[in-house]
């Protein structure tokens, strides 16, 4: 994908099925009410073959949403066989709320718990798949509260570079946080704490962040002080609990990130309880591993992922039984 190519947030084709089905996927998208009565734009990316491996839930980054870069890993899992669901989150994309205020990092996690089952109540013979977590970012973390307010919902989880913790390279310096926290009691939403662009830290090709940026939807703007507090108690909070993981997962981080730190995702892999586990840190990498590095790198991440699922998949009894049919939804 080069810069300044992609007309439209699904890509280049200026219809959004012919899109999708040149891709080799079915697509479908509707608005989900959760039971906080929000808004939220959903998607899935759905395999043409009349049947499928497992089902996954996929969850985006602080600032991103599931419509432009993000699609193209769903597209890719679709492909292979992999039933994709994703929606964006509270503040995020085409969702109900103010662009990139997440007061309340457990209640997006409801949201897409919440989502997730409504998906299955609508479609009782998925539940006899095999069924994933994915997240990016912050969407790792979400992952992470998921497994703890169910741990066996999900049959394993894909982490890639999760925010478990803010990186000491990013995070605000003493007394910032304290005097960040106190003011934002008073003016949550504002958008003034200051930090560097976050696109440019985390997406390596230069072409790649042209195309980045060009996504209508992005939050471009500087973190909103209620979000920020959040997300350095919340992570704090996580980076506590990563010895109660007792879900299966597989963990893949830059070295080079400077975002997320891989040295936490290492302490997860360490710490974690989980009886299978599997992490992955790639050389110079940096913190968007599967759209802003070169693309053999994008290809080797998602080989792993792809590789890691499917043995999974196996594991579950694909073996033993025939994959179930798809039904349509």
């Amino acid at each position: 994908m080069s810069g300044g190519e992609q007309k439209y947030y699904w890509g280049d084709t200026p219809n959004e099925e012919d899109y999708y089905r040149f891709q080799g996927v079915r697509s479908t998208s509707s608005l989900y009410t959760s039971p906080r009565s929000l808004s939220l734009f959903t998607r899935s990316w759905l395999p043409l073959s009349s049947s499928t491996r497992a089902i996954i839930l996929m969850l985006h980054g602080y600032g991103n949403d599931i419509s432009w870069t993000f699609q193209a890993t769903a597209i890719h899992l679709a492909r292979n066989g992999f039933a994709c669901f994703a929606l964006d989150l509270e503040g995020h994309g085409r969702s109900q709320g103010l662009k990139a205020y997440v007061p309340n990092l457990p209640l997006l996690a409801q949201d897409c718990l919440s989502f997730f089952k409504s998906t299955m109540a609508s479609n009782p013979d998925l539940e006899k798949l095999p069924s994933f977590l994915f997240g990016e970012s912050m969407g790792g973390a979400l992952c992470l509260l998921i497994h703890f307010l169910e741990p066996d919902r999900f049959n394993g989880a894909v982490l890639v570079a999760p925010m478990c913790k803010i990186s000491d390279k990013v995070r605000p310096k003493w007394p910032i946080p304290q005097a960040l926290t106190l003011i934002s009691w008073f003016f949550p939403t504002l958008p003034v704490v200051p930090t560097a662009d976050l696109l440019d830290k985390s997406v390596k090709v230069l072409e790649k962040r042209v195309v980045a940026r060009r996504n209508p939807t992005r939050y471009a703007g500087r973190p909103r002080l209620g979000t920020v507090v959040e997300l350095l108690r919340f992570t704090d909070w996580l980076s506590e609990r990563l010895s109660e993981v007792k879900l299966p997962f597989l963990v893949v981080h830059g070295s080079a990130d400077e975002v997320t730190d891989p040295e936490v995702s290492r302490s997860l892999y360490e710490a974690a309880r989980s009886e299978d586990k599997s992490i992955r840190v790639y050389e110079g990498m940096m913190h968007s591993l599967l759209f802003g590095e070169t693309d053999e790198n994008v290809e080797l991440v998602r080989g792993d992922i792809l590789a890691w699922l499917k043995e999974r998949c196996r594991e579950e009894g694909e073996n033993e039984r025939e994959m179930i049919s798809w039904i349509s939804l």
